[in-house]
């Protein structure tokens, strides 16, 4: 019989008691653990998942096991050594724009590609790829200190590798090396959000992230992965008005590492994004894996300890410092690339408006004309792009704010009011209208 729990819990999550909540919460700020470079950037798919495995006879004959315990095991999951292939395809539904929706979701989510001095073989603005379309990377570890993640493109690799304190991104087909300093950020007790890794674990960690009384967390039987056994963990809103309709992990039944991830929207069709190992290994990694010296020629562009870059030979004091802004909503910290929208340099105060997956992200654009403009550089530059993005596809809608525009993809929504406030969150238009009239 194919293992699984159906007894929902006050807090929401499948087998669990009200007095084990805590625990698990616990268990969740534990979880992270050596899977992809620290420096890796996460897409801004918050959105990054696979379509859910269709049961067969086929499927492995596992103990059974509760959402609990199976959220335990991946918890207490001390895979630190690790190489394999990990493949990816994303759609948000956005239209093929040569390139310019990798490019607005890298500036809204602070990772344009100016902060690695315009180098691209910065991870924030290289890995923005993975935005759309299909890719294939290869991942290793070994270890908190030794992690490599490549990305391979038809006649080319761009590769970000994490070797003790220094973290290199190489990109083969420009030839631009970009480096930076793992640690010197921690060691100076600066506690920035941690950069969001694109695999299935990591994913899995910021999506358990959001698991509280208004989430159903079920164990929906077994399957195979890259042929190993695993779990599949179900984690489903239970409240109405979010665009998240299901997100599924399949968990290594012997190890508790999370093997696939699947993010389907409520409003049906195919996964936002499909992302799994298609090949893993658990034998240490050779140590060249992890060896890189910038080939003789190439460009290096140096990054400071926020992550932003300067041409070798330039002061630190030249490049901009910092991140300043509130973190976003509760349904945007959950996924990759979206807990930043409401805390970006410049966008004003921000705050949280409603609670769980349905929570909006709320901030002032600064601009009271509407649509957000700029110059062409830095978050300007973005939010001017932003703004004519949004005034070409947006749809215009009014309410008790007056009038605005919302921007949709297949998961995240946007209203901009011609007042200049921002209300973002994975929810659908017309919560996003109900929470512009409340504020206003």
């Amino acid at each position: 019989m194919a293992p699984y729990e159906s007894d929902d819990s006050t807090t929401g999550v499948t087998g669990t008691t009200a007095g084990e909540a805590d625990d698990l919460r616990s268990g969740r700020r534990t979880a992270a653990r050596y899977v992809v470079p620290v420096a890796v950037v996460g897409v801004a798919a918050a959105t990054i998942g696979l379509v859910p495995a269709l049961a067969s006879s086929g499927d492995p004959d596992l103990p059974k096991i509760t959402a609990q315990q199976l959220i335990d095991r991946i918890a207490q999951s001390d895979v630190e050594q690790l190489s394999g292939t990990v493949k990816i395809t994303t759609d948000l539904g956005l239209p093929d724009l040569g390139g310019l929706e990798s490019g607005l979701l890298s500036g809204a989510t602070g990772g344009s590609g100016s902060a690695g001095g315009g180098s691209s073989a910065d991870p924030s603005a290289k890995l923005t790829e993975l935005a759309s379309g299909t890719h294939t990377l290869r991942v290793a570890t070994d270890g908190p200190d030794r992690q490599k993640l490549s990305l391979l493109e038809s006649a080319a690799e761009y590769s970000v590798i994490h070797d003790g304190k220094d973290v290199w991104g190489y990109d083969s087909k420009s030839n631009e090396v970009y480096h930076s300093t793992a640690d010197d950020s921690a060691a100076k007790g600066d506690r920035r959000e941690e950069p969001v890794p694109a695999t299935p674990k990591g994913l899995t960690e910021e999506a358990l992230k959001s698991v509280d009384a208004t989430t159903s967390v079920t164990v929906d039987g077994t399957m195979q992965v890259a042929g190993r056994d695993a779990y599949k963990l179900l984690v489903k809103p239970k409240q109405s008005g979010s665009t998240v309709g299901t997100i599924s992990v399949a968990v290594d039944a012997k190890t508790g590492l999370p093997l696939k991830f699947t993010l389907t929207p409520a409003g049906g069709g195919a996964a936002v994004v499909d992302a799994g190992f298609t090949r893993i290994s658990f034998a240490k990694p050779a140590a060249s894996t992890f060896d890189f010296t910038p080939p003789k020629g190439a460009k290096v562009t140096e990054g400071d300890d926020h992550g932003q870059g300067r041409e070798s030979g330039k002061s630190r004091d030249d490049s901009a410092k910092g991140d300043k802004g509130a973190k976003g909503a509760q349904g945007l910290e959950g996924f990759p690339g979206l807990s930043g929208l409401a805390g970006s340099e410049g966008a004003g105060d921000s705050k949280v408006i409603g609670e769980g997956w349905t929570s909006i992200a709320a901030f002032d654009s600064g601009s009271k004309s509407g649509l957000p403009t700029g110059s062409a550089d830095g978050a300007a530059g973005a939010a001017g792009d932003l703004g004519g993005f949004l005034g070409s596809l947006g749809d215009k809608v009014t309410g008790k704010f007056g009038s605005g525009t919302v921007f949709s993809t297949r998961l995240v929504n946007a209203l901009i009011t011609d007042d200049g406030k921002v209300y973002v969150g994975a929810v659908t238009k017309g919560a996003l209208v109900k929470a512009a009239d409340a504020d206003h």
